[in-house]
């Protein structure tokens, strides 16, 4: 934008209008304390900016670590109450350099061109412009990850439910696997789990490279998530009800060994 840097870290992102939903949100959680892995943002301006060759991206990303970086959509609309937009908009994992990145930036500016993007614009009544601002988080080496739902998707009950999988969240987020399903109560009681068909995980290499590995067969339907970890998700949802003064909360969470990370956190909505 005029006046400032192009890249902010994540921290600062906090006008939803220039960095998104995502991006906002992320930045509520890093100034609340909570577990983010560490970022950098681009407004929707820049990256309009940049992808019309108006700026050279490249120049403005190459100062920082090699990566592996995870690279999101935060359009401006995305992960509010009334829109989640799950799915509809690309996110590129295991990027490596500013060369690297430039791409991915762009790969996410043309998702929003994609026809499952413009068929949830349409579905929703959404007729503004896409305005694409992107996110750069560093990657976590998930062991294990999900999403978790402070309220019931289907029942609207109050109560902590859970999916999870092994290796990155992007294996639940798309549907590739049946996770494994926890219901925790809102005191942090777990009340019962069914497992899932965890057959695939999507792990980061050490090389930064993302693959897709075969579950070792006594896996599959093993419990993912013990209670120890349950505890640590019903305490990181308690934290988030804090941050965002409110009590409904769409996480995605990934624990790295015993470590837990918030990677996003939106408003439960239906749409």
């Amino acid at each position: 934008m005029p006046g400032g840097p192009a890249l902010v870290r994540l921290a600062d992102a906090v006008d939803e209008g220039e960095f998104g939903g995502k991006g906002a949100q992320l930045a509520a959680a890093l100034r609340a304390g909570l577990p983010v892995p560490g970022g950098y943002a681009l407004g929707w301006a820049a990256v309009e900016t940049a992808v019309a060759g108006d700026a050279d991206l490249g120049a403005e990303l190459v100062g920082l670590a090699p990566g592996p970086w995870a690279v999101r959509s935060s359009a401006i609309g995305e992960d509010s109450a009334a829109a989640s937009f799950a799915g509809a908009h690309l996110s590129v994992l295991g990027v490596a350099g500013a060369t690297g990145l430039a791409d991915a930036v762009r790969r996410v500016h043309a998702s929003a061109r994609d026809g499952s993007a413009l068929s949830y614009r349409e579905q929703h009544g959404i007729e503004t412009p896409c305005r694409m601002a992107v996110v750069l988080q560093e990657m976590v080496a998930a062991d294990v990850a999900g999403v978790l739902f402070t309220r019931h998707p289907v029942t609207g009950d109050r109560e902590r439910v859970i999916e999870a999988s092994w290796g990155l969240g992007e294996m639940v987020v798309s549907g590739q696997v049946t996770p494994d399903n926890y219901r925790v109560s809102c005191d942090g009681v777990p009340l019962d789990w069914s497992p899932g068909e965890k057959d695939v995980a999507l792990r980061l290499l050490p090389d930064g490279r993302v693959e897709e590995h075969e579950v070792a067969a006594d896996l599959v339907e093993a419990r993912c998530l013990d209670d120890d970890q349950l505890r640590a998700l019903h305490d990181l949802a308690s934290a988030c009800d804090e941050a965002y003064g409110s009590t409904d909360h769409d996480i995605e969470f990934a624990f790295a060994g015993s470590r837990l990370f918030l990677l996003q956190r939106r408003p439960i909505t239906h749409g």
